[in-house]
This record gives structure tokens, C-alpha cells and sequence, in this order.
């Protein structure tokens, strides 16, 4: 195999991997679901759903989440490979002001999350995910201007709709599965699903979006197709999706006299402070998705750093990455219908070990200077982010109220943004390694607080029937 072709025969090998997990995948899940024909009627009969009923529902569901989930994240994974590449080299912005128009989008996200949160439980999750489909799109255009003042509003744009995408979406479909009756089990099919249809999709956004630009020589094409992406995705949410609210969403008149919803905001501050579950989420949350934020801006510079294969091949990289991200999803579909103990244990335990893996592997990339050990720990983290997304996601479901899931969802990512906005403003450029360094550190710290404040809670509240 020829050095200069390196990347292309690990996409192909991660290629065949996926294709046997997933045949693997097929087989066990149509064997459980035969052992479980029995167990699983009994449960949704106790849900007020016949067997066929739910079974219809959680098709559709399924169906209506899937389609729009795909949509939104194609539309985003077409820019991924490509956002550093386009300030850098075809705008030819120092690496500096690269790093401020990062800053700026997630400082606008830190801004608009707690806001954003209140407003698609108060108002709908459906309709704010109508407003990202817009504001996304309006980003893609602010991207095309290469005009800083035209950039910034871009950034400023993509930070709110990065908001909506990661709370109101989610919070959709755990308030929608919860409308239809489906137990536990069915929603986490949906959610390891969802990151495995995500990492399909990124896949082939990665090589289509390597095609775009080498077509036509331009950085900024990508952008292009995703908002067309974007458009569709508003036809089909408008089309298909229901409305659903938090606690006392819909029409209140006291609204009116708060338009910012400080008192439904400073009810989610006394939930999280009163229950110590919910901020070690929250510490996750900021340890991991900052971490996977920072990785998004230096795994470009940390590969090229001591590549010697001149230019690399971003699109089959990024490929190579979403590849691995399937590959995790695949791994906790069989853990998590596998485990005997309860939803919430079992999830607890995978997020703890989920961040100690990542902080490993962020660890040995910092440690090898050698391109082909770190590409391939940057893989390993990939597959731990696609394990994280179900995990994360059935924890909120599990343990946040559906009155205030999108609010909390959002909180959780303010110190996120501020997490990423300090490591940024550190000077990466720079101290590439004293980032993943640290990234790294706080990985290992959140899964060790998991283990201590869930896990161990969830354990000792098991004999009681507490959780």
C-alpha cells in the first residue's frame, strides 16, 4: 500500500467493519426481539398500547425522528470538514482570527441557550426547530461573504442554531415517545439508531463534500448544499411533525409579562442545585461535547502537524471519523439490550466508562507525535462520541422532567460554550497539546464524578425501588 494512499485504505477497512457490525447488529437485534416477543407485549400492555399498537407507533415515530435527524445533521456534517479549510486557506484569515470566529459562535451559543431552552418548552419544540432550519441556512449564506463583519453574524448565527439542534430535537422526541407510550427500551433503540443513522450520514457527507470541492476548487460549496439541506428539512418538519411543550407550554398569558422567562429559568438553576445528579450531568456535558468542539478545530492543524504526505484528504478523514462514530453506536446498541440491570444504571456506568476511553485516547494522540497513531486515537474518540450521544440522551430522558427537559438541556450548555470560548482564547495555535492535555484531564475527572454521584447513587436506591 502506497504511504500517499494511507487514508483511503483506512476508510475502506472501517468501511468493511461497519458493514459486519451492522449485519452482526441485524441478526441479534431480530433474535432478542423473537425471545422478547412476550416480555415486550406485556410491557406496552401496561403502557395502555397493544403490542401492535405501539409497535405502530414506535415505527412512526421512528420514521418521522429518522428522516428529519438525517436532514439536519447531513446539512451540518457537510460543513465539517471544511469550516477551518475556508477561514484558513481559501479566505486566508490568520489562524487567530479563525479562533475569534469560532469564539464568536459559541459564545452566541452560550448566550442563546438558556433562552433557547425556555422557548421551545414554552412555545414548542417543533417550532424552534423550524427557526434553526432558518437560521442555519441564513448562517450558510453569511459563510459565503468572505467580509469579516458578514462572517461574524455567520458565526453568530450558527451558535444559535448549534442551541436548537442538540436541545430542542431531542427533546421532541422524548416528549413525543412519551405521548405514544413506548417504554425505555424503545426510545434508546431510537436514539442508537439516530447516532447510527448520523454517522452514515456524516460518512457520505464527508466524501460528497471531498467530491464538491474538488470539483470545483472552492471551500465554500459545502456550505451550498447544506443549505438546500436545510430547506428541505423545514418542508418536512412542517409537514410531518407534531407540536408538543414543556410544563404549561402552549398559550399562558403571564408570558406576556415576562418575554425572557427568568422565573421559569431560575426554577431549572433550583432543580439543578438541589439535585447532584443533574450537575454531574451537566459536568459531562461540558467535559465531553467541549472537548469533541475543541477536536472540530485541531484535529486539522494535529494531523497536518507532522504529516508527510503533503495536503491531506479532509473529506476521506472525516469519513474515516463518522465511520468509527458508527461503530460506537453499534457497541452500545448491543450493550444496552444486552444489560440485565435497569435503564438508568446501565447508562450511568457507559457514561462513566464512555469518558474514560475518550480522555485515553485524547491522551495518547497528545503523546504520539506519529500521524498514523494519532488518526487512529482520534477514531477511538469518535467511537466513544458515538456511544455518547444514546447515553447522554437516555440519562436526560431518565433523570429531567419533560416540563423543563429543553430548558435544563440548554443550561447544561452554557458552561459548555464558556468551557470551549477560554480554550480557544488560550492560543491553540500554540498549545495544541496543552488543549487536548486538558480536555483530556476533565474527561477522566467527569467519568470518575459519574461513577461517584450516579452510578453508586443509582446502585444504593435499587433495593429500595428508588431511583
Amino acid at each position: 500500500m502506497g504511504a500517499d494512499l494511507f487514508y483511503e485504505y483506512q476508510l475502506l477497512w472501517l468501511a468493511i467493519g461497519c458493514l459486519v457490525a451492522l449485519i452482526a447488529d441485524r441478526r441479534a437485534s431480530q433474535s432478542r426481539r423473537r425471545l422478547a416477543a412476550k416480555d415486550s407485549r406485556e410491557e406496552r400492555a401496561e403502557g395502555g398500547l397493544s403490542a401492535s399498537g405501539s409497535a405502530s407507533a414506535l415505527a412512526a415515530l421512528t420514521r418521522q425522528y429518522l428522516v428529519v435527524y438525517a436532514i439536519v445533521m447531513g446539512a451540518d456534517w457537510l460543513q465539517g470538514p471544511y469550516v477551518y479549510s475556508l477561514y484558513h486557506e481559501q479566505y486566508e484569515l490568520p489562524e487567530r482570527m479563525v479562533a475569534i470566529l469560532f469564539v464568536t459562535g459559541f459564545v452566541s451559543a452560550g448566550l442563546a441557550a438558556p433562552l433557547i431552552g425556555v422557548w421551545a418548552d414554552q412555545h414548542g419544540r417543533k417550532r424552534l426547530c423550524l427557526v434553526f432550519c432558518a437560521t442555519y441556512t441564513a448562517a450558510c449564506l453569511c459563510i459565503l461573504v468572505p467580509f469579516l463583519p458578514v462572517l461574524l453574524v455567520g458565526r453568530v448565527l450558527g451558535g444559535i442554531s448549534t442551541s436548537i439542534l442538540f436541545s430542542a430535537f431531542e427533546s421532541w422526541l422524548i416528549s413525543a415517545s412519551t405521548s405514544h407510550a413506548l417504554p425505555q427500551s424503545d426510545l434508546s433503540t431510537i436514539m442508537g439508531r439516530a447516532t447510527l443513522v448520523n454517522g452514515l450520514v456524516a460518512t457520505g457527507a464527508g466524501v460528497f463534500s471531498n467530491q464538491l470541492v474538488g470539483f470545483t476548487g472552492s471551500f465554500a460549496t459545502p456550505f451550498i448544499a447544506s443549505g438546500a439541506l436545510l430547506l428541505i428539512a423545514w418542508v418536512v418538519i412542517r409537514g410531518t411533525w407534531i407540536e408538543n411543550y414543556g410544563g404549561g407550554g402552549g398559550a399562558n398569558p403571564e408570558d406576556k409579562g415576562d418575554p425572557f422567562q427568568l422565573a421559569r429559568l431560575r426554577v431549572a438553576l433550583r432543580i439543578v442545585s438541589d439535585d447532584p445528579r443533574l450537575l454531574v450531568l451537566g459536568l459531562t456535558q461540558t467535559c465531553f461535547e467541549g472537548s469533541m468542539y475543541l477536536f472540530v478545530f485541531l484535529w486539522v492543524p494535529a494531523l497536518q502537524e507532522f504529516s508527510l504526505m503533503g495536503l491531506l484528504p479532509l473529506g476521506y478523514i472525516f469519513s474515516s471519523f463518522m465511520l468509527s462514530m458508527m461503530l460506537g453506536s453499534i457497541f452500545y446498541t448491543f450493550l444496552a439490550a444486552s444489560s440485565s440491570e435497569s435503564s438508568l444504571l446501565t447508562h450511568a456506568k457507559l457514561s462513566s466508562c464512555v469518558c474514560a476511553v475518550a480522555a485515553l485516547a485524547l491522551a495518547v494522540s497528545v503523546t504520539q507525535p506519529d500521524e498514523r497513531a494519532r488518526f487512529w486515537a482520534f477514531c477511538v474518540f469518535e467511537a466513544c462520541v458515538g456511544m455518547y450521544y444514546p447515553v447522554q440522551g437516555m440519562l436526560r430522558g431518565a433523570l429531567i422532567a419533560n416540563e423543563n427537559r429543553a430548558t435544563l438541556s440548554s443550561l447544561f450548555r452554557v458552561p459548555l460554550n464558556v468551557f470551549v470560548v477560554v480554550s480557544l482564547l488560550t492560543g491553540v495555535a500554540s498549545a495544541r497539546g496543552a488543549v487536548l492535555s486538558a480536555c483530556s484531564v476533565m474527561l477522566a475527572f467527569s467519568s470518575i464524578m459519574t461513577g461517584a454521584f450516579i452510578v453508586s447513587r443509582v446502585e444504593n436506591a435499587a433495593p429500595s425501588g428508588r431511583l
